[in-house]
């Protein structure tokens, strides 16, 4: 699914840090394995997310109740929800009216592993999804497992997830935006879907991506050169 960088661009990526977004490949074996960036882990009680502009990770608010993320959640790098993600989501829930958030895909990853903290690239193999819907926004959620974890590595679609997990995970995609004395955010949980629709819901966010991105590259090198 990469693209082929020029060499201009690859040496910029040895002088100077990455975009996380969009100067880190989403990874040659995706979407079957691909490269996830996190943003958040378990022990975090503020909500970070990736700062489009910089390319740096930043405080996005302070929870204001007591949920924490179940998971480490991040982003697949060269991703965007447009029209291919939000025509998945007409086609599971046979309604019209969705757009994309227009933000890269989401990504929960499970692991056994302590991680510290986010900022952060791992390899994941997607084995779901949560068809999320804030607003009239498609907002998929894909789920993961980090690769070669010892405990959860070895799953390979969203059935080998126990109940409980899954009931977690959607508890806090459901709330994680409610702020006190406020109406709860609108957002809907259509369905959990397993690995063969999060790899086309993946697939079609790269689309989006090639399609709202397609010259970044080029724009770049014909910068550099003056």
């Amino acid at each position: 699914m990469t693209k082929k960088r020029e060499p201009l661009w690859q040496l910029m990526g040895l002088l100077f840090r990455a975009h996380p977004w969009h100067g880190v490949p989403i990874g040659e074996d995706a979407p079957r394995v691909l490269t996830a960036y996190i943003e958040i882990v378990p022990s975090d009680t503020v909500k970070y997310e990736l700062d489009k502009a910089s390319g740096l990770l930043k405080i996005d608010r302070p929870q204001q109740f007591s949920n924490v993320c179940p998971s480490h959640y991040g982003l697949v790098p060269q991703t965007y929800c447009g029209e291919h993600v939000a025509e998945r989501l007409r086609l599971r829930t046979g309604r019209t009216g969705f757009v994309g958030d227009g933000d890269p895909l989401d990504i929960c990853v499970l692991t056994e592993k302590v991680i510290p903290h986010g900022d952060i690239l791992l390899r994941a193999i997607p084995i779901g999804g949560l068809s999320m819907i804030d607003g009239d926004e498609a907002d998929d959620k894909i789920l993961a497992v980090m690769e070669g974890d010892a405990s959860y590595g070895a799953w390979r679609d969203v059935e080998d997830c126990p109940a409980a997990l899954i009931e977690r995970l959607r508890h806090y995609f459901l709330t994680y935006k409610n702020v006190p004395h406020e109406q709860p955010a609108k957002v809907e949980i259509t369905e959990v879907y397993g690995r063969d629709e999060a790899l086309a819901v993946i697939e079609a966010s790269h689309q989006d991506y090639l399609a709202r991105f397609s010259d970044i590259e080029g724009l770049l090198t014909a910068a550099l050169r003056g």
